[in-house]
């Protein structure tokens, strides 16, 4: 299952109404759109996240895959299509409580990818159609929209909810978000299990800067994080370093880093005065593999500061 999130605006009531997204394939000058393109990556029990003006309306579940769209008079008549336009058909499962991205912004944007992110640091939508929504910002939506769309029962107050609760026990949505956030988040143990099986042994089940092979104090680090990974860059054990805990805080955060040749960097927000206390030396130099190259310096550039 991939999720997405498409930015609708002035088409999502007709497309609402049709069961549908659609998008061009190419646009006046020729060229296909990354956020046109990734249509083609849809299929069948995808969910999509829809965004319009600002809130997320609706969670969709597609009931096909991606295909090139054959004009009908009814959506000819309807929306302004062409004979080249991509087409999804889904469920719409709308929202009582839209989400307002930018009211929880703050909890949004430490999971958007660097790339392809479908909002902008000032929490506004990106321009374009269609972007990737990786699994960890899936779950922060699903709690976010779950927390005003699902009833919570207060015990002091059940008598009074008992029409809330029936009312609910017959809707569709929760049982959807359940099963989305399940799977979700079975995708990601799974990932992270056979990341670290994977990472172990190339480390020689040590910490690469202290040494310490307590396995309950050991962390497999992304390089590349989650969040701006492919799904065969997320378990790829050269995606990664192998440290303790507090090393893997210093990593994770971008206080510490590694180059191609496998050099340590240490942030300047540093003192060197305090080296010492966090075990590390600008002299440190660790054997990574050829295969780690790609992945320092793309954490190099991008996550140290």
């Amino acid at each position: 299952m991939q999720s997405f999130v498409v930015m609708q605006g002035e088409t999502y009531q007709v497309e609402r109404e049709l069961g549908i997204i659609t998008s061009p394939q190419k646009d006046s000058g020729g060229q296909e759109p990354h956020s046109w393109l990734r249509m083609k990556e849809i299929n069948v029990g995808d969910r999509i996240f829809h965004y319009v003006k600002g809130y997320i309306v609706a969670i969709s579940v597609a009931k096909t895959d991606c295909h090139v769209i054959s004009k009908t008079l009814d959506i000819e008549s309807q929306k302004n299509t062409s004979d080249n336009d991509y087409l999804v058909e889904l469920d719409y499962y709308e929202l009582e409580e839209p989400l307002n991205v930018l009211s929880n912004f703050h909890e949004i944007s430490p999971l958007l990818p660097i790339k392809y992110s479908p909002f902008q640091q000032d929490g506004n939508g990106n321009p374009g159609y269609l972007y990737p929504c990786n699994e960890q910002l899936v779950i922060k939506l699903l709690e976010l929209i779950s927390d005003l769309n699902i009833y919570r029962v207060d015990v002091e107050q059940l008598e009074l909810a008992i029409g809330t609760v029936r009312r609910t026990e017959h809707n569709n949505f929760i049982p959807m978000i359940a099963e989305m956030e399940s799977e979700v988040k079975l995708m990601i143990r799974k990932g992270h299990e056979k990341f670290r099986k994977d990472l172990l042994p190339l480390w020689a089940n040590k910490c690469a800067l202290c040494d310490i092979e307590l396995p309950i104090l050991l962390q497999a680090s992304h390089s590349k994080p989650w969040k701006d990974s492919t799904h065969i860059e997320r378990i790829n054990p050269f995606n990664g370093i192998l440290l303790c805990c507090n090393h893997d805080a210093l990593y994770s955060k971008g206080y510490i880093a590694f180059d191609g040749q496998g050099r340590l960097h240490i942030s300047s927000s540093i003192p060197e005065e305090d080296y010492l206390i966090y075990n590390i030396s600008p002299k440190k130099k660790i054997a990574r593999y050829e295969e780690n190259k790609p992945y320092f310096k793309w954490h190099l550039k991008n996550i140290f500061s």
